[in-house]
């Protein structure tokens, strides 16, 4: 069995988490807050875009719970 692939990234305060092989792909997060969440770009997550709570209350509309986030210092 294939290890799941988690991928983080963090401000100062937040750390968004990304398990890809939850994606649905469904676009909320780069439609709701494209300066933070950009496909096209590499990373394609950037949380220094963007306040904490934007980028909380985005993370927190994923539908498929591919998007997480941690306050930093507590990841793990």
């Amino acid at each position: 069995m294939a290890h799941a692939v988690t991928k983080y990234y963090s401000n100062d305060e937040v750390t968004v988490v990304w398990k890809p092989d939850l994606c649905q792909h469904s676009g909320i997060c780069a439609r709701g807050l494209p300066a933070v969440f950009d496909p096209r770009r590499r990373p394609w997550i950037e949380p220094h875009h963007a306040d904490t709570a934007t980028i909380v209350a985005q993370v927190e509309r994923c539908p498929s719970g591919a998007l997480a986030w941690v306050k930093k210092g507590l990841e793990g």
